[in-house]
């Protein structure tokens, strides 16, 4: 079979547009990034607020005034964050997502529960193996 043969999304390198589209959707929105601080490490997300503060969860990091808002840890001024991106983003290169068995597009708390899963089946399949005899 020639190149020129063979279906057009196992000729091309690209990833597939469901990969891509996955990635577009979360991040769409700037309202729903985390931004975290330079200086200290504090992470903003809006989902949260900030209670010592009196900000109100749902409140995006572009509508706090950048004259009155400082990080709650170390005082830092806006200019100190930088932006994160979304709490259940992908993790790696959006160009890497449509790679792999699917699980490039897993969030990083999926994927932790992926890898512990398969420990823990391991652990139970090799323990098991002590009733045989």
């Amino acid at each position: 079979m020639s190149e020129d043969t063979l279906p057009e999304e196992l000729n091309s390198p690209e990833p597939t547009a469901e990969s891509t589209e996955i990635a577009v959707e979360a991040t769409d929105d700037p309202d729903t990034h985390r931004f975290e601080c330079r200086a200290c490490g504090f992470v903003y997300d809006p989902d949260e607020g900030v209670k010592k503060l009196a900000i109100e969860a749902g409140t995006p990091f572009s509508a706090l005034d950048p004259d009155t808002f400082r990080c709650p840890v170390c005082r830092s001024k806006t200019l100190a964050f930088k932006d994160i991106g979304p709490r259940n983003k992908p993790s790696g290169f959006e160009e890497n997502l449509g790679y792999g068995l699917g699980v490039n597009t897993l969030t990083p708390g999926q994927k932790n529960v992926l890898i512990f899963g398969g420990f823990a089946l391991a652990i139970a399949f090799f323990l098991s193996l002590y009733s045989l005899r």
